[in-house]
């Protein structure tokens, strides 16, 4: 760690090579702005939960009463900088192949974007944590997807097409969307002043997605069965991201004040109670619920008599939790049978290499419904030269 940036203009400068480490050429920005933004009238004056409830919400870290608790933010405000960098890393080299001129603004739109949530991380590091948040800012530039060593297993997960983008942006980022929310409370005011601008630009990323794949079921090429298949990957991976179960983390966390429930305001405001032994599984829940209907709007735009698409299980091939590599059923329903059987139970339910195969040759086809863009989206130059 070499570079390790002692002032902000330091750490913008080891951006800028990272930038150019990793391909992403600094004109497909167009005229996105990456400045730092802070909603401080929607992060409240008051810690609004756990023991310090009540009190002022800490606008500097030493205000933090215990350094378990200072180290707890910075984890946390680590690791969802950590995601930012890692998804350009893993969607940048789709633009080269975008199927339409809306679809490659789209997606520089959404790295420019995660490029600006990854500097508001990056921003509260350096500016807050001394020393120790300087090294872990600087780490967000060195750590890599292409590597594998990026914090959480989802992010260094290979994107190879636009399908798994489309997936990938409506399961994966929404579950970006709930961890959000859930620091939009926090009782570290800079850290809670940071969500409100993030969630409104991460509402384009899911809406990418739900628009990609509802044009794909309109274009009608790439079969419902293969579509479903990624659907199972890219949901069973976001259930994940979630956390492990009976999380003595999110515990602590909810007691100090710095990470909330989904929708803690309005939970509050309604009095329900809180379980703080099982938190990660109540925002997962709340996260199945909402893909849950989002499909159901897909399901719509289905041709007459087809079969639907469904949301897996939470149980369903996970790699976190207690259902960790168990075998079940994409009802929930424990496996009955074989390991051969299960193989090739596995085999229709998820990816194969046959697919992906399949897709090189439908993706020659007109196999996403064309989206025009408007003029401001051509003005913006965002993805232009890509």
């Amino acid at each position: 760690m070499d570079n390790l940036p002692t002032t902000w203009e330091d750490w913008i400068a080891n951006f800028e090579q990272w930038q150019d480490r990793v391909g992403f050429d600094k004109t497909w920005l167009g005229d996105f702005d990456l400045s730092i933004q802070f909603d401080w009238d929607r992060a409240g004056d008051t810690i609004e939960f756990g023991d310090y409830e009540g009190r002022a919400k800490w606008e500097r870290s030493l205000q933090v009463p215990h350094q378990s608790m200072r180290d707890a933010l910075i984890t946390m405000i680590t690791v969802q900088g950590d995601t930012e960098f890692a998804s350009v890393e893993q969607q940048k080299h789709l633009l080269a192949t975008a199927p339409t001129d809306y679809d490659r603004y789209a997606a520089a739109r959404i790295m420019a974007e995660e490029q600006r949530h990854g500097w508001q991380m990056a921003y509260l590091l350096m500016t807050y944590f001394g020393q120790q948040g300087r090294r872990e800012a600087q780490k967000l530039l060195e750590r890599n997807a292409q590597d594998g060593d990026r914090l959480l297993g989802a992010f260094n997960r290979p994107m190879p097409h636009w399908l798994d983008f489309f997936c990938y942006t409506m399961f994966v980022d929404r579950d970006g969307k709930f961890q959000l929310g859930m620091l939009s409370t926090s009782a570290f005011k800079p850290l809670a002043a940071s969500m409100g601008p993030m969630l409104k630009e991460e509402s384009f990323h899911l809406g990418t997605g739900s628009n990609g794949l509802r044009r794909i079921i309109k274009a009608g090429v790439i079969p419902l069965d293969l579509l479903q298949r990624y659907i199972n990957k890219w949901v069973s991976t976001a259930h994940d991201l979630f956390g492990v179960d009976a999380s003595s983390s999110a515990h602590w966390a909810y007691v100090w004040g710095i990470k909330g429930r989904w929708d803690e305001r309005k939970k509050l405001e309604s009095g329900v109670g809180v379980d703080k032994e099982t938190l990660n599984e109540e925002a997962r829940g709340h996260y199945h619920e909402e893909i849950d209907r989002e499909v159901e709007k897909l399901n719509k735009y289905l041709p007459e008599g087809a079969q639907k698409l469904y949301v897996p299980h939470e149980n369903f091939n996970r790699d976190i939790g207690v259902a960790k590599k168990q075998k079940f059923n994409t009802d929930g329903s424990k496996f009955e049978g074989s390991d051969e059987e299960w193989e090739k139970y596995i085999y229709n339910i998820l990816p194969t290499k046959e697919d992906e195969e399949l897709l090189k040759q439908l993706f020659k086809e007109e196999w996403i419904a064309n989206k025009p863009m408007s003029t401001r989206q051509i003005e913006s130059g965002i993805g232009a030269t890509a």
